[in-house]
């Protein structure tokens, strides 16, 4: 059986007592428990005190350089500096380019002298690289502002760390947890939601692709009214639009003469309404957000019969697409509808105008030769007369003339009003069918803009990158769970398809776009040159990517996910404490098998708020989760990033050395050169004791843990603790 230490320095009173001679350390901290060698990240001298770094967050822990160099004379190994402003830096919110030629050479000499690893955090102000902004709505110009800011901390690991991680917020936009498939377990059980009625009443935001605003969020719960489309009953052999023999199976779309319709999402001549001959009336039926779910499977499934091949992400129709196209469908329609109506209408009053002006031409040659008299009673019996001014004569006399003039008028002013509303309404049919081109999930945005400001920020840091052996990397972070990016498969679709963006970049000579032909009047592709190209084999791109493009795992954020846990009320509170375990760790091993890992980040919670605990301090699974990094090969950086421990309690080194004792790692420097993991280190007198902590001036009222001196307790030599 193996037993761990627990104690840090021969002061511990745990010390001499807490393990049997010659016992492992492990990585427990309650003294003389049982470990489960299965469960050790590593032996002392696979996994210690060098392996864990510090977060530094400029303006907050560390006001300058020298902060910096402070922090590695207090012990630790390895800092992550962090850079919380945006855009422009201020004293308390600092950013890289705050920092100069000058101090970037002397962070680096530091860096150097002593041996020590950076790594550095793009600011804290970039929720992920689609362009959102803080009002939800995204813009090119706001996913700029978020690629520059990564770039400003690319330049500065160049610069100043020498390469490594450079980590990037993920979090692209809210969206409903209910609605995802990973929210269910194995049996499709819904396993987590953000509020009780998520599963019923989730919103989902519809953007207009030009402007990048969220035009309106779909809700699930709403229904929505639409034509009921004709489709066949049964199987046949039948014809299409144009007359070819197709085979008509159940449930295709046809028209009114039984022809199988050829593009069934066509707006003018695609699918058709049912029309109930018994009420007279075409068919409207009410439609959930499921039906439009089932539909875009359809729309999916026909596309990629046609292209041959299974769509990407970015290349599917989603229901929420589905369901506001129908709405807009509808109104393109009805003014489609009504265009219609008022040219017959226009057609009826310019035949009516020609026929009154030739009228008029004839009467006013008779007006001059016949009396007034018979001139009346030859248009009382002139039926074309009758038929276009209003179908009754007045029966007092008058001019034939002026009464085709009244109404060669009113039909001019008809005429005028039938072609202007047909016009209007056609107009606005053409507006409304190109607004529901444009109107894409913010997910596609996600797709388009995200994975491009990845793709071109990893390209970035594969230029910038001086050392083979130290690569700058930018590297996702999972953010917060109701944010993209903050559940494990969204992080490998968003490395994934990151990767894959910056392989075509590299690759391509051009890239294909669309434009506007005003001569043809549509959108035409065309192909522009591509200023990212490479000209490299695409396996040595796949490489790049793969070097260039990682993520970083944050232990407290991803323990957030209890929050929206559903406890199975069938099972025990230890059952549910297991299930929602396993399946937290379930994903992270998927994560770290998949080995795209480039940082990680050490915090804890108990599951509500990113309080950044220490390690040890909340209810995360840490250790665990580090020794199935370890265990697939994970040798990159490890950070503490401390939160609570420099408001509440000590300092933010207190979380750092909160975190070494979490790992079981002893810390004394007393003998012969010092016999901490840290070695190398002077030798020490008896009456340095207490400031043997890596050099540390605290006096013995400022230890902690099993350091802290009670009145049944005094040191082996008698000496007073005061």
């Amino acid at each position: 059986m193996i037993f761990q230490r627990d104690y840090y320095s021969p002061m511990d009173r745990a010390y001499n007592d807490s393990a049997e001679p010659g016992s492992e350390i492990a990585l427990h901290t309650d003294a003389m428990q049982p470990i489960d060698p299965e469960a050790m990240p590593g032996e002392e001298s696979d996994f210690s005190i060098k392996d864990i770094g510090m977060s530094v967050p400029m303006g907050i822990a560390a006001a300058n350089v020298h902060g910096i160099q402070a922090k590695i004379r207090s012990g630790a190994n390895s800092l992550e500096i962090q850079f919380p402003g945006t855009v422009r830096g201020s004293r308390n919110a600092q950013t890289p380019e705050q920092y100069g030629i000058d101090q970037r050479r002397a962070i680096a000499e530091i860096k150097r002298a002593n041996d020590v690893k950076f790594t550095t955090h793009a600011s804290f102000g970039i929720m992920g690289l689609s362009g959102a902004d803080q009002h939800g709505n995204f813009s090119w110009t706001h996913q700029k502002m978020s690629v520059d800011e990564v770039k400003k901390a690319i330049e500065f690991a160049a610069d100043a760390a020498g390469g490594g991680s450079v980590v990037v917020h993920t979090g692209e936009y809210e969206r409903p947890i209910a609605e995802m498939p990973w929210a269910r377990d194995k049996n499709g059980k819904l396993m987590f939601r953000r509020y009780y009625t998520e599963a019923d009443d989730a919103q989902f935001p519809v953007i207009d692709d030009r402007t990048g605003q969220v035009i309106t969020t779909v809700q699930k719960d709403r229904l929505v009214a639409r034509a009921k489309w004709l489709r066949a009953n049964t199987d046949y052999d039948g014809l299409d639009q144009h007359g070819n023999p197709v085979r008509i199976r159940k449930s295709d779309y046809i028209d009114y003469e039984g022809k199988k319709i050829i593009d069934p999402y066509d707006p003018i001549h695609g699918r058709v309404p049912e029309y109930n001959e018994t009420s007279g009336r075409f068919e409207v039926e009410m439609l959930h957000f499921d039906d439009f779910v089932k539909e875009a499977e359809e729309r999916n499934r026909r596309k990629e019969q046609q292209i041959g091949r299974k769509l990407r992400s970015e290349e599917m129709d989603y229901p929420e697409e589905v369901y506001i196209k129908a709405t807009l469908e509808t109104q393109e329609g009805h003014a489609r509808g009504w265009a219609l109506q008022y040219a017959r209408g226009f057609e009826s009053y310019q035949k009516a105008v020609k026929k009154l002006e030739e009228m008029r031409s004839r009467y006013a040659l008779l007006k001059e030769s016949i009396p007034k008299d018979e001139l009346w009673k030859i248009m009382q019996q002139d039926g074309e007369m009758r038929q276009y001014s209003g179908g009754i004569l007045p029966i007092e006399e008058i001019d034939p003339v002026e009464l085709i003039d009244r109404e060669l008028k009113q039909a001019r002013h008809n005429m005028e009003y039938q072609y202007q509303a047909a016009t209007s309404q056609e107009q606005q049919a053409k507006d409304t069918a190109e607004t529901r081109r444009w109107m894409i999930s913010a997910r596609k945005r996600m797709y388009n803009a995200g994975f491009m400001g990845y793709a071109e920020t990893g390209i970035y840091a594969m230029e910038k990158s001086k050392d083979p052996k130290n690569p700058v990397m930018v590297t996702m972070e999972n953010i917060f769970p109701d944010r993209v990016g903050g559940h494990p498969e969204e992080m490998i679709e968003l490395i994934q398809g990151s990767r894959r963006r910056m392989v075509e970049m590299l690759t391509k000579k051009e890239i294909e776009t669309e434009q506007w032909d005003s001569q043809k009047q549509q959108y035409v592709k065309i192909r522009r040159p591509n200023e990212y190209y490479k000209g490299i084999s695409e396996s040595e791109a796949e490489k790049l990517a793969e070097r260039h493009i990682k993520a970083t795992i944050d232990t407290g954020h991803i323990n957030l996910w209890k929050k929206y846990y559903i406890k199975d009320p069938n099972l025990t509170p230890e059952q549910n404490e297991k299930k929602y375990h396993d399946w937290l760790m379930g994903y992270v091993r998927k994560f770290a098998e998949k080995k795209m890992t480039g940082n990680i980040h050490l915090s804890d919670n108990f599951g509500y708020e990113d309080e950044h605990l220490s390690p040890g301090q909340g209810d995360s699974p840490i250790r665990e989760m580090i020794a199935e990094f370890r265990k697939n090969g994970y040798k990159g950086s490890i950070t503490v990033e401390p939160g609570a421990a420099a408001t509440t309690d000590e300092g933010d080194f207190y979380g750092l050395m909160q975190t070494w004792r979490y790992f079981g790692s002893h810390v004394d420097t007393l003998g012969m050169g010092g016999t901490g993991l840290r070695v190398g280190a002077p030798n020490r007198s008896w009456t340095e004791v207490q400031s043997g902590y890596f050099g540390q001036t605290v006096p013995p009222y400022f230890v902690f843990g099993s350091y802290a001196p009670s009145n049944d307790w005094t040191l082996w030599t008698g000496v007073p603790m005061e």
